[in-house]
């Protein structure tokens, strides 16, 4: 079985949300076998940062779905985007 790394674009509600609480509910949130592999901040505008996480989940998993529900459905969550894709 092999596994799948993808990064992911994940805009705060606001600039006002704690990207640190941020981070730790998303890494809460991972349903089982997915796991971050680190978190990157990209400045957007106007004082908004996105976080960047790489996620790595098992290549049986169905992809990077579960991971995005699992990460929209967080509270001050705007919205989910994979950016990047690849098997390793």
């Amino acid at each position: 079985m092999g596994k799948v790394a993808a990064k992911l674009k994940v805009m705060p509600e606001s600039p006002e949300v704690d990207l640190d609480d941020l981070q730790e509910e998303l890494e809460d949130s991972l349903p089982e076998g997915a796991k971050i592999n680190g978190f990157e901040r990209d400045d957007v505008a106007f004082g908004l940062v996105a976080l960047l996480p790489t996620v790595i989940v098992p290549d049986d998993a169905g992809g990077t779905e579960s991971v995005e529900e699992a990460f929209t459905s967080v509270g001050r969550v705007e919205s989910v985007d994979v950016q990047n894709v690849g098997r390793i």
